[in-house]
Formats: C-alpha cells, structure tokens, sequence
C-alpha cells in the first residue's frame, strides 16, 4: 500500500512536472508569436511610412517638374520672340542696304543726266 501510495505520489509529481513545463512552452510559445507579430508589424509600419513619404515626394517633384516645363515653356517662347525680331532687323537691314544701293544707282544716273 505504502508504495502504491509512493508510486502515486511519484506519478501526481511528475503529472505536475509535465504540466508545469507544457504551461511554460505555451507561454514561451505565446511569447515567441507576440514577438513575432510586433517585428512584423512594425516592419509593415515602417514600410507604410515610407510610402506614404515617397508619394509626398513624388507630388514635390511632379510639381517641381510643372514649374520647370512652364518656365522653359516662357523661355521658348521669350527665345522664339526674339528670334523673329532679330530677323525682322536682319530683313530692315537687307532693305535698308537695297535702299542705299538703289539711291546710289539714282544718285549716279542723275549726276550723269546732269553732267552730259
């Protein structure tokens, strides 16, 4: 009897044994898992940030990028403007050197007429 009554008091020790050691693996475990989720979590966290930062970034550029193209825009056309001012002078230029020529050519017919 007495050694039944060791052999349960054995078997009661080692039943509270073996639960001790599976409640501490289920808080291990829950542990690990907990840990697990909060690296993921913040990595996910991170990455949104980050997102979220490159598309404010993107906008910045995009609306870099309009002012840059309109400002070349009112520079092409500022460079177009005087470009045809500076061949209307170069036209008024080959006008104007026709012109002497031409009062010249009847500078000197008229000295002719006047000299003959």
């Amino acid at each position: 009897m007495q050694r039944h009554h060791h052999e349960s008091l054995r078997q009661r020790k080692q039943t509270a044994h073996t639960e001790r050691a599976k409640m501490d693996a289920v808080r291990s475990a829950a542990r690990v898992a907990d840990l697990l989720v909060a690296t993921v979590d913040g990595g996910v966290q991170e990455l949104y940030i980050n997102e979220k930062r490159i598309e404010l970034e993107a906008r910045a550029l995009l609306a870099t990028i309009a002012w840059y193209r309109k400002q070349t825009d009112q520079w092409l056309a500022a460079t177009n403007a005087i470009n045809s001012v500076l061949k209307e002078i170069g036209d008024f230029e080959n006008w104007m050197k026709i012109m002497d020529f031409d009062c010249k050519s009847i500078n000197a017919a008229i000295r002719n007429i006047h000299q003959s």
